[in-house]
């Protein structure tokens, strides 16, 4: 294991200049090494305290410019693929590549920051993000200090070394994290599911389970079983404990649902047998399948720990929705908006679509190499109509035009773009106009009782900075509808 305290005078490359790299960077620096940022943006563009790193001293260097002679460590921020020139050369040198979550990992392990936290990790394809929040407003409940880091904005290095203590830290991790990250091994750790997601980063569905599977490494591992590939993974897992989670009736060593109820048949000891009632499913936001999965999952991680059921209750009736997470923005006559922008891939946008009747969608952006067939098909009989955005939309087009040949389609173009594969085209002149004339043309097709849903099946990266800025730019749409919409326009 490297010593982190023996890192003083050695030279250490971070690549990425962003939030888990700067805050590597920091880190690295305060152990007195010598740290050289990796990153192609010109200083201008670096977040200010990217920027402030680089005032301060720290080098900027583009990665191909990165002379990796005499370096101990390379500390990599999760979106670096595998296959990224710098990484591989210094693999080829015998150097060490870690991701930020292994730095945090290793620190924590040697107490650079006091006695180490307990660690209970979440990944998944959909609902890590719920799931960490639902868990650290239990934590909350039982009055156990913590944080909920990771994925979700903050990173574990920051959670670590910030002012107040947190004892245990609710982390979600995401594949790249977790590839990055083979010496974790959580107090407990839980795979939500697994569905098609980054196969483009990971080169395949194998490899992307493989890193999920990282979570289940640790003490206790947990995973959903209405999941076919989250239960076998559970099954191979190498930890002590193996604990299951489904929507029906739990059997041993598994937390499910009965009569409106969530029940532990897990952690209650000589109560186990006849389950012990843990909070009831109307308490859980977000309402629906998915939301009481994600309660599941995160109440098998707080009994992982000895949370007490009535905490579980509390902190379950506590939590509210984040933005961008099946939110709704508006009802506007009879017909409800939900930014559910969060949802970047098929298998989360199915949840989201099947939680309503009557679906006007709106969909598209970058696939990241997911199919869409099996989408389409499960959500046709949902679908009003669908008004299409983005990149990969021809690909979308394509599987309605086969599965839901009657939903009719809007695609809704930006500038000069030709690439037209539907009847029914809205063309605007910017792309900040696009998702102002998606949510017009959505309306124009939706009733009462109807709901016009952002759930796109893909990233944002084409078009907007993140998922965020895509939702808050639906809720600005929304917020500037007129009284009444007409029919677009069709054109060529």
């Amino acid at each position: 294991m490297t010593q982190l305290r023996e890192l003083a005078g050695r030279t250490i490359v971070v690549a990425g200049a962003r939030v888990s790299g700067v805050a590597a960077a920091r880190l690295l620096a305060g152990l007195g090494a010598t740290v050289v940022l990796a990153d192609g943006a010109e200083l201008a563009a670096l977040t200010p305290d990217a920027a402030e790193l680089v005032a301060s001293g720290m080098a900027l260097v583009a990665p191909e410019q990165v002379a990796l002679d005499g370096v101990a460590l390379v500390v990599t921020s999760p979106g670096w693929r595998p296959d990224s020139p710098l990484l591989t050369a210094a693999a080829a040198l015998g150097i060490p590549v870690w991701g930020d979550i292994e730095l945090a990992w290793q620190a924590d392990q040697q107490e650079l920051f006091g006695p180490a936290r307990t660690w209970l990790a979440i990944t998944g394809t959909n609902g890590k993000t719920t799931t960490t929040s639902m868990l650290d407003s239990i934590l909350a409940a039982a009055g156990i200090a913590s944080a909920a880091c990771g994925n979700i904005g903050l990173s574990v290095l920051d959670a670590l070394t910030a002012d107040t203590r947190a004892d245990v830290l609710a982390i979600e991790l995401s594949s790249f994290q977790l590839h990055w990250a083979p010496s974790v091994r959580p107090r407990a750790g839980v795979v939500l599911n697994v569905a098609e997601d980054h196969l483009d980063w990971h080169g395949g569905m194998a490899a992307y389970a493989r890193a999920k599977a990282q979570a289940l490494t640790g003490d206790i591992a947990v995973a959903g079983l209405d999941d076919e590939i989250a239960a076998s993974l559970l099954a191979g897992a190498p930890a002590a404990r193996a604990i299951g989670f489904r929507l029906g009736e739990p059997g041993p060593d598994e937390l499910g649902v009965v009569d409106g109820r969530i029940i532990d048949r897990a952690f209650g000891g000589a109560d186990s047998a006849a389950g012990i009632p843990l909070a009831q499913v109307s308490q859980i936001h977000p309402a629906g399948p998915a939301g009481t999965m994600d309660a599941l999952a995160a109440a098998a991680l707080a009994r992982a720990i000895g949370v007490a059921p009535a905490a579980i209750a509390a902190g379950l009736d506590a939590h509210q929705v984040g933005p961008h997470r099946a939110a709704l923005v508006d009802e506007i006559a009879g017909v409800a908006y939900i930014d559910d922008s969060k949802a970047t891939n098929p298998h989360a946008t199915r949840a989201s679509v099947l939680a309503h009747e009557r679906v006007v969608w709106i969909a598209g952006g970058l696939l990241k190499g997911a199919a869409v067939d099996d989408l389409v098909r499960d959500i046709a009989p949902r679908l009003v109509a669908a008004v299409l955005l983005g990149q990969d939309r021809g690909q979308l087009v394509d599987a309605l035009r086969q599965h839901a040949p009657e939903v009719p389609i809007v695609e809704v173009l930006a500038g000069e773009d030709v690439s037209v594969s539907s009847a029914t085209v809205v063309r605007v002149d910017t792309t900040e106009q696009v998702m102002s004339a998606a949510v017009r043309a959505g309306t124009a097709f939706a009733e009462s009782g109807d709901t016009v849903l952002l759930a796109p099946a893909a990233a944002s990266l084409d078009m907007y900075r993140d998922y965020g800025e895509r939702g808050r730019s639906f809720v600005a749409a929304v917020q500037g509808l007129a009284p009444t919409a007409e029919r677009p326009s069709t054109g060529s």
